[in-house]
């Protein structure tokens, strides 16, 4: 399975008074990671509908450890879960990984992404050619691939 990788950066505004990344700022990290997943490497995939118009029907978050402001980027792994026909869920990690291999993680998360319609106002299916994108990202669980 492929995983859109997205480095990051941290503000120094994103941390609140207690000296970590606020929680709602991770909203907006998987947001930015979501855009550049779904807008531009879709587009360049030759899958620009999503660009269109989606709207986040849920969000699920996870907080696992504190991220402190630091100049490094905190890397975030997006990947597909599920592939419906008039909506997709979207997972992440918010991590660091070592020299050693070894992973720092975050957050995890996941986002339910209904692709949208602006001019008729209402939710759309997903194409076939956004469904062939998406299946490059899709998370197999080993139970299924048994």
């Amino acid at each position: 399975m492929a995983r859109h990788i997205y480095a990051c950066p941290l503000r120094w505004s994103d941390m609140d008074a207690f000296g970590h990344v606020n929680n709602v700022v991770f909203l907006r990290y998987l947001e930015e990671a979501r855009i550049d997943f779904m807008f531009t490497q879709a587009a360049e995939a030759g899958a620009g509908e999503f660009a269109g118009g989606s709207v986040v029907a849920r969000h699920e978050i996870e907080y696992k450890r504190p991220l402190v402001h630091r100049p490094a980027p905190v890397t975030i792994e997006t990947w597909v879960t599920k592939i419906g026909g008039a909506s997709l869920t979207v997972s992440y990690e918010i991590k660091d990984t070592a020299p050693d291999g070894t992973d720092t993680v975050y957050v995890k998360a996941s986002t339910v992404v209904v692709p949208y319609d602006l001019a008729e106002g209402r939710p759309r299916r997903i194409s076939p050619v956004e469904r062939e994108f998406l299946s490059r990202f899709m998370d197999v669980p080993a139970v299924a691939a048994a």
